[in-house]
């Protein structure tokens, strides 16, 4: 085997979980990116989901139709890479890249004012130099990986301890100039220098009605629920409340706390079921 095949073997096995990686991240952001979209529709600007990626190039009713068939073909690519122990599982991922190329130079001519959508709502940067450099390295990495076929297990072969360093160096320095071509990464540097308070953070209701429902509160009072779904719902600041009918003209009011990673639930029985107050007396003894 000459240095140079051997080479680009090694610049193969380290493209190949690459590849995987970028392939699934991209299908599970887009489909993350649609099920948001479903939760909270009612503030989804009209025509939005056809600002992003390939669905903008399509009439806008077949905007979320594109963008689960590209999700789709991120999977089956990915596993193919992954499962299939044939050169002809190899291919189709660089047909999917070079389409994808094509695709971004046609979104820089014809909407200079749409993101790629590669990774979801992430890619909503237009598309710039980096995007398509970015995927013209992706499509060169496929074309390797084919043209060499390697296979999953040669990959992890040689990326494993005891192999050469030659394909951990590659896949280092493939991974560090690809995160410098990806936009993505400035907006999320800019987020978190900049990041929105929680008073003012979209949050749909659905989830923090998951969330109320796998706490502590929810299980403390669900017997007493006549429903499971609420009767009432509204926002104030930081937190999102839900109202539940509970039988007797009583209702059971539920706060969730709408940031941090375990979020805190309160909960509070009001209505006829509660007893009155009692009224304080008129005048009280004060010692001296």
């Amino acid at each position: 085997m000459s240095s140079r095949h051997a080479g680009l073997e090694m610049i193969a096995a380290a493209a190949l979980p690459i590849l995987v990686v970028v392939l699934t991240l991209g299908g599970v952001a887009k489909l993350a990116m649609l099920r948001g979209r479903r939760q909270d529709a009612a503030g989804v600007s009209p025509g939005s989901l056809s600002r992003l990626g390939p669905a903008a190039l399509v009439p806008e009713r077949f905007a979320t139709a594109m963008t689960v068939l590209c999700a789709m073909a991120e999977f089956g690519f990915a596993a193919g890479l992954v499962l299939v122990d044939h050169p002809v599982a190899r291919w189709p991922s660089v047909a999917f890249f070079a389409v994808a190329t094509y695709v971004l130079l046609d979104l820089r001519r014809r909407r200079p004012d749409v993101g790629c959508g590669c990774f979801g709502e992430v890619s909503s940067a237009p598309v710039g130099l980096r995007s398509i450099g970015r995927i013209v390295i992706f499509t060169a990495m496929a074309v390797a990986v084919a043209m060499e076929n390697v296979t999953w297990a040669g990959a992890m072969h040689a990326l494993s301890p005891a192999a050469p360093l030659s394909a951990t160096f590659w896949l280092a320095g493939l991974a560090v100039l690809l995160l410098a071509l990806s936009p993505e990464i400035d907006a999320a540097v800019a987020r978190l220098r900049h990041r929105t308070p929680c008073e003012q953070r979209p949050q749909p209701a659905a989830r923090a009605l998951a969330r109320l429902k796998s706490s502590t509160a929810w299980r403390s009072h669900v017997g007493m629920l006549e429903a499971d779904d609420p009767t009432d719902t509204w926002r104030e600041l930081c937190w999102r409340f839900f109202v539940f009918p509970a039988g007797d003209d009583t209702e059971v009011v539920f706060a969730v706390r709408l940031s941090g990673r375990r979020p805190v639930v309160r909960s509070a029985v009001v209505g006829g079921g509660e007893p009155p107050l009692p009224s304080l007396r008129e005048s009280m003894p004060v010692s001296a």
